[in-house]
């Protein structure tokens, strides 16, 4: 991690297109302005690992859900080969 020491309107340059500027300082909260290109995209890190928390938890739904519809596509394929099975043999019979 690096420790920059930075005062009220000075401001840090992040590969070229993103500036992080000290706007104020009041106790123990700093407020900070962002400039940065509309492709890139700036979380508070709480805001991040919670939308990476609910993005695993639907990745984990998902597989979840694809192993039962696999289920049952895999039930549907037997009841059908056993329809046609006795199909076959009312036919034959």
């Amino acid at each position: 991690m690096l420790y920059l020491t930075r005062k009220i309107g000075e401001s840090v340059v992040i590969n070229d297109n993103v500036r992080v500027t000290v706007v104020e300082v009041r106790g123990k909260t700093i407020k900070l302005g962002i400039t940065f290109p509309p492709d890139v995209t700036v979380l508070r890190q709480e805001l991040y690992e919670k939308i990476q928390a609910e993005n695993r938890a639907a990745a984990e739904g998902s597989d979840a859900l694809a192993d039962t519809l696999q289920k049952a596509g895999q039930k549907a394929g037997q009841k059908a080969g056993q329809k046609a099975g006795q199909k076959a043999g009312e036919k034959a019979g």
